[in-house]
């Protein structure tokens, strides 16, 4: 005795199975033209992601957070330096640098590192290297922000820590962990400083 089957055929493609499956196949494919475009996508949840302000191994540092897309810069991981490189001056009193923003410290800290004042803060981060990485940056204002929002107790409570945001000629942002205020100081006064980079998804 011969098993029933059906075939189908479109568009020259011809598929034979058992009723049950080829109800099955039918079905999954009505749903797939009804459903809004959302309903049929399964988010992804990589497993090996540590934990905000866990040590991410091989990256250098812990993890800070996603940070959603932003102009030119795709979405990516902010890794934290697992310590701080020392009290630095942000440097360039006097002079007010275009191009420096409160969110991007990866181009925060190429316009301060190859501008002909001394940046110290910047240069310490850039020369930074750990893991075999060397793409460390000092962290934009908003980027000390995400840090203080998801992993405050990876930082200093009793210090200011540099951004590489500028306030003006003679200013520059920096981050209180101890309350997460965000204020501005003199570019000539040494703060503390802890390098981050990106790591991109």
């Amino acid at each position: 005795m011969k098993a029933d089957t059906i075939s189908i055929e479109a568009q020259g493609i011809k598929i034979k199975g058992a009723p049950d499956r080829m109800v099955q196949l039918l079905m999954a494919g009505l749903l797939a033209h009804t459903l809004p475009p959302a309903a049929n996508v399964q988010p992804i949840v990589p497993a090996d992601i540590p934990a905000l302000g866990a040590e991410w191994p091989g990256q250098g540092g812990v993890n800070g957070g996603l940070v959603a897309a932003r102009g030119d810069v795709p979405a990516h991981y902010l890794i934290i330096a697992a310590k701080d490189v020392g009290d630095r001056e942000w440097g360039g009193r006097g002079t007010e640098l275009k191009g420096l923003s409160k969110t991007d410290g990866y181009t925060n800290t190429e316009v301060l590192c190859s501008d002909d004042e001394k940046h110290p803060a910047a240069n310490a981060c850039a020369e930074y290297q750990v893991d075999g990485h060397h793409d460390f940056y000092l962290p934009a204002a908003a980027e000390l922000y995400q840090g203080w929002l998801n992993c405050p107790e990876v930082f200093a409570q009793d210090c200011y820590y540099w951004s590489s945001s500028q306030r003006s000629a003679y200013l520059a942002f920096y981050m209180y962990f101890g309350d997460g205020g965000q204020y501005y100081n003199g570019k000539g006064n040494e703060l503390r400083v802890r390098p981050v980079r990106r790591f991109f998804i």
